[in-house]
């Protein structure tokens, strides 16, 4: 393999964790986590905590959120043969009809029938490609609300649960959700963003700081693992993604007098990006990112990023790398593990400037 080739393989984003720091539960209050702070120009490492986040900002920067909002999208039912089959809600293509995984997937074919409650019933209706199917739901009433009575948060397979602990069911309820969360939609949390607490955004707002919000339904394509030896055949999955008028004007007007733009989460940086990237600007506009951010992209639109820790050899690590530079954010990983920062959706976080 040359110099060339070896810059994009996958074992250039390969790093060893211990098991014990992959978080499980989340700090007992949100803004309690651990923050490492990334200076780029200076290569400097700063070790904080979350609740110091307003001392990194002023009036003269903007806060871009991703306000998705986490489905429990994990549905336990069975068929009329007793056998017990799981749905895991992945997006919904029309009214009634989902794309989902259905486990074990051997169990089912068209036209069969699982029951979810006396609420909800879903009926499987054909086969698609990389293990997915299209289902029809009925139900009568607020999908939504029927949801929260029957679903199960989707927890990554990393977090380890077993589905009696009740406690912890209701704790994930509560943490593993933005509290600025709004538009239905995502199959899991954008992570850098669980963080904030309201107060935190009063102090910032309070400080003369612009917070502004995407959406970016986060699919289970984010955080699927790439499986090429050459990361630039991987394709990512789409996912789709809205900005509004008001959000797409405080950033542009921003960006005209020079203010920072932070990014809260590789989704959101992804929706400015993509759009940015197609647009030449940040535009009103509802559509699909297809994205893949790896060393060498040219950011157009953020200047900043809060971050969680991620996986080893995911695309999110490889977005962070793209942003701080390769070398440095591995040097900073190999901090955290040493200084015995916690990883991963439940972890602790990084802001880089």
């Amino acid at each position: 393999m040359n110099k060339m080739e070896d810059k994009f393989s996958i074992n250039e984003y390969d790093y060893e964790l211990p098991k014990e720091l992959i978080a499980q539960v989340p700090s007992e209050k949100r803004e309690n986590c651990r923050m490492m702070v990334l200076d780029r120009a200076k290569k400097s490492v700063e070790h904080k905590h979350f609740y110091d986040i307003t001392d990194y900002f002023d009036e003269n920067d903007v806060i871009v959120l991703n306000n998705t909002k986490v489905i429990p999208a994990r549905l336990f039912g069975r068929k009329n043969t007793g056998a017990h089959i799981e749905v895991f809600l992945l997006k919904q293509i029309s009214d009634k009809v989902w794309e989902v995984l259905i486990n074990p997937s051997k169990r089912v074919k068209e036209e069969s029938i699982i029951e979810i409650s006396p609420d909800l019933y879903v009926k499987v209706l054909t086969r698609q490609n990389e293990g997915k199917w299209l289902v029809e739901l009925h139900y009568d009433g607020n999908f939504y609300e029927i949801l929260d009575k029957v679903g199960n948060i989707p927890l990554p397979p990393y977090i380890e649960r077993t589905m009696t602990d009740e406690q912890l069911k209701n704790l994930d309820y509560d943490r593993y959700q933005t509290v600025y969360a709004q538009r239905e939609g995502s199959v899991a949390a954008p992570t850098a963003g669980l963080h904030f607490t309201e107060e935190i955004l009063e102090k910032l707002k309070a400080k003369g700081v612009q917070i502004c919000y995407v959406t970016l339904n986060v699919g289970l394509g984010t955080f699927r693992p790439v499986k090429v030896d050459n990361i630039l055949e991987h394709k990512m999955d789409s996912e789709e993604f809205e900005i509004s008028a008001e959000t797409a004007k405080i950033i542009n007007d921003a960006k005209k007098q020079g203010k920072k733009i932070t990014a809260v989460g590789t989704t959101t940086v992804r929706t400015l990006e993509t759009c940015a990237k197609k647009y030449g600007e940040v535009i009103e506009t509802i559509d699909d990112s297809t994205l893949f951010i790896y060393p060498g992209f040219e950011f157009k639109v953020v200047d900043r990023l809060i971050t969680n820790f991620h996986l080893p050899k995911s695309t999110l690590i490889m977005l962070v790398s793209a942003f701080a530079g390769k070398d440095f954010v591995f040097d900073s990983y190999a901090q955290a593990i040493k200084e015995q920062y916690k990883f991963y959706s439940y972890g602790d976080c990084m802001l880089i400037n």
